[in-house]
């Protein structure tokens, strides 16, 4: 019997939002930033990832449940017992939550993985490690310059890392960077991303590909 695959176009796009779950460094814009990358996010029927903690993602999630949007955690805890009572994470603004029980590093890769692009806000080691993991993964992602230096710091890992990467944008104004990103993504997924139809076990034939 043979299964017919659909087109995936209807499918919505999933945008992740990497940043640090303590602000303190951030400067005081940094959540009003936050929320209207959020915001946007929603605008453009677009589903909102984040690794299901506090600080600036928290904040995205809460932009994009004011807007409407639909929002999804990626938790480094077991359950959500754990995830409250030993990682003391929010569950706040989520439509709905994974838990990875993987620790902060297994949610990380996780959470890039399942995202069609990133978004990197004011962050930490996390987020410079969702990054790496997104860069060498040859995601589309989308840089959010603001009144912090995590900007800065990656377009210095950038310049030493010795190896491309041309989907990677950069903006100070939420909005522009959404649709920056979402013109990579479908890009990316016209280009790159191919579905083998069943029934056909010729791989070499690209007529065995939908695109």
């Amino acid at each position: 019997m043979t299964m017919n695959i659909k087109d995936n176009s209807n499918l919505k796009i999933k945008l992740c939002v990497s940043g640090a779950a303590e602000t303190g460094h951030c400067g005081p814009d940094s959540y009003e930033m936050a929320e209207a990358l959020g915001r946007e996010i929603a605008r453009s029927g677009s589903v909102l990832v984040t690794g299901a903690t506090s600080g600036f993602p928290l904040q995205s999630a809460k932009g994009a449940k004011e807007e409407g949007g639909i929002s999804i955690g990626f938790s480094p805890a077991s359950n959500e017992y754990e995830h409250m009572n030993v990682y003391r994470l929010p569950i706040d603004y989520m439509d709905l939550m994974i838990y990875t029980g993987f620790g902060y590093p297994g949610r990380d890769l996780f959470l890039t993985r399942a995202a069609d692009a990133v978004f990197i806000g004011c962050g930490r080691i996390g987020t410079i490690h969702e990054f790496t993991v997104a860069y060498e993964d040859g995601k589309p992602i989308g840089i959010l310059e603001g009144d912090w230096i995590m900007d800065e710091t990656i377009k210095l890992i950038i310049e030493r890392s010795n190896r491309h990467n041309s989907k990677i944008v950069f903006d100070s104004d939420p909005k522009r960077l959404v649709e920056k990103v979402i013109d990579l993504v479908k890009k990316d997924k016209k280009e790159t991303q191919k579905v083998y139809k069943n029934g056909n076990n010729n791989f070499g034939d690209n007529e065995n590909f939908i695109y």
